[in-house]
């Protein structure tokens, strides 16, 4: 079995298995280089040699075109499917007891700091978000129909912290559309609960749906207007130069998807820099992560993103990211000094970087999508000795 995305070049590896390419190419009538070129994805076989590559091997041609998808019936149980009929409104009855908001508050917590720090953070979001989803849910609706102002408002805060939980976790599995559902009720929560801290960092979540969805233009647009709100804030000095300082963020990473790579430098020095050395690394206002490590792996970002990457990795040498309280953007940090490494064709140290991945997130590593393409890179293109391993690590992540 391999994965259903993998393409048929790295299929066609895949059930040549240890076989010598030179004699595979030599028994279906085409030279070792054209073979070799089909595998590393720089040539589309025809549908004759598609089909003698198939006989060879010994599996149906249908093998090296795609799996067969899911039948759309098998994927009613799974962890996302659920996530999503609790976010619709599936859950407790209307009339069954609600869940107290203390209990609620503490439940979102312990999901938060499994999200952000857990290696095995898809699994075991799996298992407790969707009855946190429902009895969140079912709460928020007694709630806006009781009478108690204090306890209705302490559910609202605790429902805009899980729906921005819910925003990471649903763009990370492929549903951008419900992570814009999410975003959007984590927005009306925190107004409804009157909570400006929350507000922003609802803004902040919503900025990142926009940059996944493709519009970065939009996404500046908010986070710029949202800083300018949380400037006028009755914060706490600390919480408002975070969650400006993460909302400038955004502001930046967009500028850098539009490339306009001088802009997105400039507002991380005048802006997002200032902002950072007034909140220390360990804070986490709003679930942002923000403070001076965060302003330096978004540095790196820029330069990986332009295409500096001499650049990004001398910046990413002075990155010390231990102390960060977010596993998954280490992860994100790490996985961009993969890459930089892969652009620069030192496939040695962008396995290296992968294998680090591995032991210290496997899951994110499986799910992520650039994360594979370096995989297969590395596969494609690296020594005998590192591409056997970069293969060994594709199987266990699922690749193939």
């Amino acid at each position: 079995m391999v994965a259903v995305d993998l393409p048929i070049g790295d299929r066609i590896r895949h059930y040549r298995g240890g076989r010598r390419q030179d004699a595979v190419a030599g028994l279906i009538g085409i030279t070792p280089d054209y073979l070799s070129q089909i595998e590393r994805g720089l040539k589309v076989p025809s549908l004759p040699i598609l089909y003698a590559l198939a006989r060879e091997l010994g599996v149906p041609a249908a093998a090296l075109l795609s799996e067969q998808p899911p039948a759309e019936a098998d994927d009613v149980d799974t962890a996302e499917a659920a996530v999503g009929r609790a976010l619709l409104g599936y859950g407790p009855a209307r009339s069954a007891q609600p869940v107290r908001s203390g209990e609620l508050r503490d439940r979102v917590e312990a999901a938060w700091c499994t999200w952000q720090t857990a290696g095995d953070r898809f699994s075991r979001a799996a298992e407790t978000l969707p009855g946190l989803v429902a009895d969140i849910e079912h709460a928020v609706r007694a709630a806006r129909a009781g009478t108690d102002a204090a306890e209705r408002r302490a559910v609202l805060r605790a429902a805009s912290d899980l729906y921005c939980l819910l925003r990471s976790y649903l763009r990370r599995t492929g549903r951008v559309d419900l992570a814009t559902l999410a975003a959007d009720r984590a927005m009306r929560a925190a107004e409804d609960a009157d909570d400006p801290l929350r507000i922003a960092a609802a803004q902040w979540n919503l900025g990142h749906v926009l940059l996944a969805a493709g519009q970065p233009a939009e996404a500046e647009e908010l986070a710029l207007h949202a800083a300018e709100q949380v400037a006028a804030a009755p914060l706490p000095a600390v919480e408002q130069a975070a969650m400006g300082g993460a909302l400038q963020l955004v502001a930046v990473v967009a500028a850098a998807r539009r490339r306009r790579w001088w802009e997105a430098r400039d507002r991380l020095v005048t802006h997002a820099a200032p902002a950072a050395r007034q909140v220390p690394d360990t804070s986490n206002v709003g679930r942002t992560v923000f403070g001076p490590t965060n302003v330096a792996l978004h540095a790196v970002s820029i330069e990986m993103e332009a295409g500096e990457t001499g650049e990004a990795l001398h910046t990413a040498d002075a990155i010390d990211t231990t102390g960060l309280p977010s596993l998954e953007r280490a992860f994100t940090f790490g996985l961009e000094v993969a890459a930089c490494h892969s652009q620069r064709r030192d496939d040695a140290a962008a396995l290296l970087s992968l294998l680090a991945l591995e032991s210290a997130a496997p899951e994110d590593l499986a799910r992520n999508p650039a994360a594979r393409q370096v995989v297969l890179t590395v596969i494609r293109r690296a020594r005998a000795m590192h591409a056997r391993q970069a293969e060994h690590l594709a199987q266990r992540i699922g690749l193939v």
